[in-house]
């Protein structure tokens, strides 16, 4: 051991050797880092060594392959597409919703070029980025004033700092959510230093319980639409309007309503689901509402804050509004995701679209892709009826039919033939059912099948090799 251990040649050694050259030139690196990834991959060898790993064979050869592994993960990058083939549309996992073609150009121009973010055009003065989005939003809900902040969680968080910190906050028990990554609403009002009013009880609360809480420390009355589930039986809500009649003799209470995934297109009226538009909510009264940007809407992580102007108006001067502000891609994805709906064309938006395709459409894509990969080896198809899912912690109890591919192979069990599929290039994230893999192809876009198909075609390759 000892003897393999002074063969491994020096750092000033292997820096003059041809092949350290090779690869700076190959990966277009500067030899101060190729010079550490030389030391981290000796480090490896000296460890293998030391554990019995090595027998010395090859030495040289095994010190640059270890380096120029290192290299190609340094290159690769983190953040990489993935062919979404499970049919959940709004994967958390995966990035939630896909941006609308209009939306992704935009971006890119804005990212390309200087932009007027905090410029006014016309006056040449400084501007607000407050304005960029604000009489879009207006304009599709309604509402008479509007700001954006990086996401739901941190509206949440930012309204009840600023109108409740140091004072009650009435909500529901029924109410008290946790959303994903253990983030739960009692927390964050914690948080914000808002003191929580609890009431009614899991499954019931009614009016009188918000009646009988109001004191004269109540700021709010919060109201949280429990998006991620569901609580059917005997069970009882107060609704929107009947909070906002709280105010009645209280003009300073404030009516504020989470809404969570948020919804500008009212998918009930094609039977999907339950959720509440934002429109309609804020015709009932309340003071302020706020919601995401990257799930029902269709757009960039964002938290859309709609209301009354004296409520926004003091958000916007609020010390946190800079804390939680949106940066110019951001605003350019939702201003194009937004015009899509003041110009009723929202079925160009990904979430919307792949929500409303038919089971014949997304039977033309699975066609499509069977005509694409012919006879294999190693693999059978078969067309199967599946449900899809809404997911993003939106529409717990909804399903939507779909269309999916069930593949057969003697060669591989499901779960090798996922995790193949899941580590190649693209990646392609499947789900598993009935011991085989199922491609849903409502989440499948046209221009993914070819690589979809190629992500196979590798696979039979691998597996004859």
């Amino acid at each position: 051991m000892k003897e393999l251990l002074r063969n491994i040649p020096p750092i000033h050694e292997l820096q003059k050797q041809h092949r350290f050259f090779q690869l700076s030139k190959k990966y277009d690196m500067e030899h101060a880092i190729l010079t550490g990834l030389l030391r981290i991959s000796l480090d490896t060898v000296r460890r293998d060594i030391l554990k019995g790993k090595m027998d010395g064979t090859d030495l040289p050869s095994r010190i640059w392959s270890e380096t120029e592994e290192l290299l190609k993960r340094k290159r690769k990058p983190c953040l990489l597409p993935v062919i979404n083939a499970t049919g959940t549309i709004l994967h958390t996992n995966l990035g939630r919703a896909r941006l609308s073609r209009e939306a992704i150009d935009r971006v890119v121009e804005v990212a390309s070029n200087y932009s007027n973010l905090e410029f006014d055009i016309d006056s040449g003065k400084r501007g607000s980025r407050h304005d960029i989005v604000e009489d879009l939003i207006k304009e599709v809900t309604g509402a008479e004033a509007a700001m954006v902040v990086n996401n739901n969680a941190a509206a949440v968080f930012f309204i009840l700092n600023t109108f409740g910190k140091g004072k009650e906050v009435i909500v529901s028990r029924g109410q008290l959510v946790e959303i994903g990554g253990s983030f739960r609403i009692s927390s964050i009002m914690e948080e914000s230093g808002a003191k929580l009013v609890e009431v009614g009880t899991t499954n019931k609360t009614h009016l009188r319980d918000y009646y009988e809480a109001l004191a004269d420390e109540t700021a709010m009355v919060l109201k949280v639409h429990t998006s991620n589930f569901k609580t059917i039986g005997f069970t009882q809500a107060v609704s929107t309007e009947q909070l906002v009649s709280l105010k009645e003799g209280r003009e300073e209470l404030i009516v504020y309503e989470d809404l969570g995934s948020g919804v500008l297109y009212d998918f009930t009226q094609m039977g999907i689901g339950e959720e509440p538009v934002v429109q309609n909510v804020l015709k009932t009264g309340v003071d302020i509402v706020s919601f995401s940007g990257d799930k029902l809407l269709g757009g960039p992580q964002a938290g859309i804050i709609a209301g009354k102007k004296e409520y926004i108006e003091k958000l916007k001067k609020h010390q946190l509004a800079r804390v939680l502000r949106v940066d110019k891609m951001s605003f350019a994805a939702l201003e194009a995701t937004l015009q899509a709906y003041a110009l009723n064309k929202a079925k160009d938006i990904p979430t919307v679209r792949d929500m409303l395709l038919s089971e014949e459409e997304v039977k033309e894509k699975a066609i499509k892709f069977l005509d694409c990969i012919g006879e294999q080896e190693i693999f059978e198809w078969e067309i199967i009826e599946v449900e899809s899912m809404v997911g993003g912690g939106t529409m717990p109890d909804v399903t939507i039919p779909s269309i999916a591919i069930k593949v057969h192979s003697n060669n591989l069990t499901a779960q090798s033939l996922a995790d193949k599929l899941r580590k190649g290039t693209p990646s392609v994230v499947v789900r598993i059912q009935d011991q085989h893999v199922i491609l849903d192809f409502r989440t499948i876009t046209h221009g993914e099948i070819p690589k979809l198909v190629e992500a196979f075609r590798k696979i039979e390759l691998t597996c004859r090799d």
